[in-house]
């Protein structure tokens, strides 16, 4: 988020920061730490900021992807953790990039939709498996079917990279005709290796989703729910409440859809809903009228990059109850053992 430019200046003062940097810079690190340690100009660096306030020159979206090089982890204490479980990315950004809420989008990494090579993760997979002994993998993308083919050729292919591999991931069941996440190519994920599948649910509110420009229907996340379950895949989901104009009867809708749907989601991550700067949601609650904004606002955090407020929620009983029944029946999700087959990622995000 240090590209957002109240986010840098929030930063850039503190005591014994040299510099902030808002760009990706899996090649440019060595350069821009060279230059501080020589006494240069960092500014020369797209993305840079130095204490002394001159304006970040912005940096360009990493293109090349297949050339970033392979994260080092050899100092990392792998004997403090029982199970070796090594990260790695396939792309950057989201192949959507609607949602209004989403600050992912907007970050440094984020901003448009680049994928590597198929071959290229893979090798990346094989390369950290040899120098760490494991075969367990975590990837960080936003989703893994922005590009359907990703998600596709890892578990197609994997198996002559890597024997043995077990991996989870992020996707976004939208509405696209293929978005790589049919009954066929969630049986084949599993055959590949796939053990647990997180998804953005947010709501079981179809109103309230498209509020959102969330891009997903509500039918359609049932189905997957039903489909990943069956494969035999671990299924953990996000949601929120309190997005501004939230109603009582988009918290029953989603109360309705936990009921139906427990018994085939292993976990949810359940959060208040947060304000996020530079967001397409925070540009329209800070244009509007104070009397017209469905949030309390009370102070702009840029250090944290959000704002700090009060929602507005409805005071009606209908809606407390409904938000009481929906978090009793996310502990009641969270509560119970996991599926075997990805106890060893519990607790990854």
């Amino acid at each position: 988020m240090f590209n957002l430019e109240d986010v840098a200046e929030a930063w850039r003062y503190l005591p014994g920061v040299s510099a902030v940097v808002g760009a990706e810079v899996d090649r440019a690190l060595p350069d821009i730490v060279r230059t501080l340690l020589d006494g240069g100009d960092l500014t020369e660096h797209p993305g840079v900021v130095v204490p002394d306030g001159r304006p970040m020159r912005k940096a360009l979206p990493l293109r090349n992807l297949d050339d970033a090089p392979v994260p080092d982890f050899t100092d990392f204490p792998w004997d403090r953790y029982p199970v070796r479980i090594v990260p790695l990315m396939t792309g950057r950004g989201c192949q959507w990039d609607k949602c209004l809420f989403c600050s992912d989008v907007i970050s440094a990494s984020g901003r448009t939709f680049r994928t590597r090579s198929v071959e290229s993760v893979l090798l990346e997979m094989q390369e950290q498996s040899d120098r760490h002994s494991t075969t367990n993998f975590l990837f960080l993308d936003l989703k893994l079917n922005s590009w359907p083919g990703m998600i596709r050729g890892i578990a197609r292919d994997i198996g002559r990279y890597v024997r043995g591999a077990e991996w989870i991931g992020t996707v976004h069941v939208d509405r696209r005709s293929d978005n790589g996440l049919s009954r066929q190519d969630l049986d084949i994920a599993v055959e590949g290796g796939m053990r647990r599948v997180s998804f953005g649910l947010e709501s079981g509110s179809q109103r309230l989703l498209d509020a959102m420009q969330k891009g997903s229907d509500v039918e359609r996340n049932a189905q997957f729910i039903r489909d990943a379950h069956s494969a035999g895949l671990s299924v953990r989901c996000t949601m929120f409440r309190g997005f501004p104009g939230e109603t009582a009867e988009d918290m029953e809708a989603t109360v309705r859809f936990l009921e139906e749907h427990k018994e085939r989601i292993d976990r949810i991550r359940f959060n208040e809903f947060t304000l996020h700067l530079g967001t397409p949601i925070w540009r329209t609650m800070m244009s509007r009228a104070a009397g017209d904004v469905p949030l309390q606002i009370r102070r702009q955090d840029s250090k944290q990059a959000r704002v700090i407020y009060r929602n507005r929620e409805p005071r009606v009983p209908a809606y407390r109850k409904a938000k009481a029944h929906a978090l009793a029946l996310v502990h009641e999700i969270n509560r119970r053992p996991l599926r075997d087959a990805a106890r060893q990622f519990d607790g990854l995000m």
